[in-house]
């Protein structure tokens, strides 16, 4: 998509303290992309490989993909992993699928496929020790799936044991708050991709506007009908947030949709680790 309607690429650094970080992973450095939406059109190839380098220049220690590879059909994933292929991370590449990438039948398995050819892991409802045995990686299978079911890996996890969660929708935060959960990288919401200033993303205020219109004038027009609700927390729709005693990063993505991004420009994000 154009720049004219994304917006230019931003980086996001963060440092996020861990209690309990052991002193080896100190300064361990995580980058993070989301929502790529590869097609052709919502998302350009240069701004694509402006991305990735971005993220080589990080030396990155990890590097973290959550989710929303295509938007429709799988077949764009292959052109992907092509891009993907130049990605450069010390300790590897971990990834979790998104809503979009279950949506047809086979999307599961083609996409699975296609980026653990290249050497990307990807978890679903799966625990992974890229950083060692004393920080556990968790990635869980997306929201919309029938096979969403936290408590399976969770209570595998030792409590006083710092971990990180990868889920492509910020919504699972409030289940996930039953356990330990240091540090959530999300996508899913695209940041609200409009931002009205002093109102917050668009659609939460499309939804509120059309909720105070009566409800037999609504059937009458057809686009007041729908009630747009990609989540339900719009609160953590991007950015760090602390829930409690467990925190979660929103990665507002790469790729758009018409008409385009609006205060909200995509994101990679990097992420330094420490323990104080």
């Amino acid at each position: 998509m154009h720049r004219l309607l994304s917006g230019p690429l931003t980086t996001e650094r963060l440092t996020v303290k861990i209690a309990g970080l052991p002193a080896s992973l100190q300064g361990k450095k995580l980058v993070q992309m989301s929502d790529f939406h590869y097609d052709g059109v919502r998302l350009s190839d240069k701004m694509l490989e402006r991305a990735i380098a971005i993220c080589n220049e990080a030396q990155p220690d990890l590097i973290i993909l959550t989710g929303d590879y295509v938007t429709t059909t799988p077949e764009p994933i292959h052109q992907l992993t092509k891009h993907f292929q130049n990605l450069k991370s010390n300790c590897g590449i971990y990834a979790v699928l998104g809503n979009h990438d279950i949506s047809y039948e086979n999307s599961q398995s083609v996409i699975t496929t296609a980026l653990e050819n290249i050497g990307i892991n990807v978890l679903w409802n799966q625990i992974a020790y890229p950083l060692g045995n004393e920080f556990p990686l968790v990635g869980l299978a997306d929201f919309f799936s029938k096979e969403f079911n936290p408590g399976l890996v969770m209570n595998q996890l030792d409590k006083n044991t710092p971990c990180l969660v990868l889920s492509h929708n910020p919504d699972t935060a409030k289940i996930l708050n039953t356990w330990r959960v240091d540090l959530q990288l999300s996508g899913h919401t695209h940041g609200g991709q409009i931002i009205i200033p002093g109102f917050g993303p668009a659609l939460i205020t499309y939804n509120k506007i059309v909720k105070k219109i009566p409800i037999k004038l609504r059937r009458r027009v057809p686009f007041l009908r729908k009630n747009y609700c990609v989540v339900r927390h719009w609160e953590w729709s991007q950015g760090l947030h602390q829930l409690g005693n467990n925190q979660l990063y929103v990665n507002r993505g790469l790729g758009t949709y018409l008409p385009g991004r609006f205060f909200c420009p995509p994101e990679v994000t990097i992420i330094t680790l420490s323990n104080s």
